[in-house]
């Protein structure tokens, strides 16, 4: 008989629904500024479905990042979701 493995279950910050852990992009804001994870300090999780809808994601951006400037929140995501695909 196969052994069956515990999958975690995180929830996405924007929509709070709760998703296997490896369907989450992981992401963390340090002094305002976002990054991708790098396994120090807190982070939070997007779905995918979140990452698609812009004003869904600016206003949790802002929430966790506790920083005014989404523009540049934004752009920086832009910047981390484009970087993870290419590699």
């Amino acid at each position: 008989m196969a052994k069956k493995f515990h999958q975690p279950t995180r929830m996405c910050v924007s929509c709070r629904s709760r998703h296997p852990q490896f369907e989450l992009k992981r992401f963390k804001c340090e002094e305002g500024e976002l990054s991708s994870y790098n396994k120090a300090g807190r982070s939070f999780y997007l779905c995918q479905s979140c990452l698609d809808e812009e004003k869904k994601l600016q206003k949790a951006l802002m929430r966790q990042c506790r920083s005014g400037n989404k523009d540049k929140l934004m752009n920086k995501l832009k910047e981390i979701i484009t970087d993870d695909r290419k590699s």
